[in-house]
């Protein structure tokens, strides 16, 4: 007698999706931008799938402990994940894993990378990045550098930029990224590295901030001024958040074909795209393989640096 198992018996049996709900298991609190846009994906998953996609929010410890959650469902595509890719390429070089981030979970497709901002404070009167060279190189360790905490991107950011200038700053800790913004408004340090969003955007426009260049693939339609760190001659700090969707390990490859063409139909909807924009985040999508290929040179890449600056978590 032939047994199938669970999973093959999706490939072999009924077509996926049946009527059940499938999960979305969100890595971040609801409200923020990230759960914004995982809920809009699902909303519209759910249209094209012709079944519910249920939004689970699973916060805390950076977004591992929501990527967990979906490193151990069963891999039967109806338990997926949004996140970004930080709970795999990132947080395992900091602390130990509670899964293997390049065995544990399934790259489905990539969703939008968020900007870093490289941003200047009513502290500092360097008006763009060659000024605030300019000023790093004539007193070191005198340029205050804030960011979201030790190990942050914003910190390897930081790492890369000074190893690469050859430039000594003052690194400014924080514990996330709201006391980093209220602080900077008053002056408290010459410069912060931060995600775009809303607020920060309000703040540059008011003039309160000032945009000296951003980590990003290309120039963002918002600041078509400011340069990417790589046009600065500073390819290894043009650092970006990268979010995307995943499977636990093991989800037959038919669901995961079929997941990618869907989560691709939805980042070529017009409105959607606006939406994503709209919260100064880029909409990215592609092949599985590419998001695969993606994770697994940051993973690299985040390996080499954080043990070149022996950076440690708190």
């Amino acid at each position: 007698m032939l047994v199938l198992s669970g999973a093959s018996s999706l490939v072999l049996g009924q077509v996926w999706p049946a009527a059940k709900p499938i999960r979305l298991i969100v890595a971040y609190p609801s409200g923020g931008v990230s759960d914004i846009v995982a809920r809009a994906l699902g909303e519209r998953l759910a249209v094209q799938l012709a079944t519910p996609v249920l939004v689970d929010n699973r916060a805390g410890a950076s977004g591992s402990i929501g990527v967990d959650a979906v490193a151990k469902a069963a891999p039967d595509g109806y338990t997926l994940g949004f996140a970004a890719v930080s709970p795999l390429v990132l947080n395992p070089h900091l602390s130990k894993s509670p899964f293997d981030p390049l065995k544990d979970v399934t790259p489905i497709a990539s969703v939008m990378y968020s900007p870093v901002l490289l941003l200047a404070t009513s502290a500092t009167p360097a008006r763009d990045f060659r000024d605030l060279l300019v000023a790093a190189q004539s007193r070191p360790g005198a340029v205050r550098w804030a960011t979201s905490g030790p190990a942050s991107l914003g910190h390897l950011m930081l790492v890369q930029l000074a190893a690469g200038a050859k430039i000594d700053v003052t690194h400014v800790p924080y514990k996330g990224g709201g006391q980093q913004i209220t602080d900077a408004l008053s002056g408290q340090f010459e410069v912060l590295s931060v995600n775009t969003g809303p607020a920060v955007m309000q703040h540059i426009k008011a003039g309160k901030l000032r945009a000296l260049a951003v980590g990003a693939p290309s120039r963002l339609d918002a600041m078509p001024q400011v340069p990417t760190l790589a046009e600065l001659g500073f390819a290894q700090a043009n650092l970006n958040s990268l979010f995307g969707v995943f499977a636990p390990a093991g989800v037959p490859q038919p669901i995961l074909d079929r997941l990618n063409t869907e989560i691709n139909k939805v980042l070529a909807l017009p409105d959607f795209r606006a939406r994503l924009i709209a919260s100064d985040n880029v909409p990215t999508g592609g092949s599985a393989a590419d998001f695969s290929r993606q994770i697994a040179s940051e993973f690299e890449s985040n390996a080499r640096i954080i043990k070149t600056a022996g950076i440690k978590a708190e």
